[in-house]
């Protein structure tokens, strides 16, 4: 079982940043990769960045350039430094847990609750 909780969320002004945590708990090896999704409303959860568990990273091409994802083990959390951030960012971000494999299917074991970006013009 692995928990993931989300934080750093928050209003920010267009070019503005905000730097999302997410801290996991429990069988942390497991955890093959870990990925950022969000989810505007009345719209389907997209995948923003994946990282896997050796270091390899994905991004979506409308956030490449701008998002960074990282790892800190020793922590046990992932972070998403969101740089330049536009109103079509705005969202609710989910941070997700493999220990299968799947999650280049999209599948992913484990899903924190989220936390609200918004993006003001």
């Amino acid at each position: 079982q692995v928990q993931l909780v989300e934080s750093g969320g928050g209003l920010v002004q267009a070019g503005g940043s905000l730097r999302l945590s997410c801290a996991a708990s429990g069988s942390i090896p497991s955890i093959r990769a870990m990925g950022w999704y969000r989810q505007a409303p009345g719209k389907q959860r997209d995948l923003v960045a994946v990282i896997t568990s050796g270091g390899g990273t994905n991004y979506a091409d409308s956030v490449k350039g701008r998002f960074t994802i990282s790892r800190d083990n020793a922590k046990n959390t992932m972070l998403l430094r969101m740089n330049s951030l536009k109103p079509e960012d705005t969202a609710v971000y989910y941070c997700a847990a493999d220990h299968s494999g799947a999650w280049r299917l999209g599948r992913w074991d484990y899903w924190g609750q989220g936390t609200q970006v918004t993006v003001s013009s």
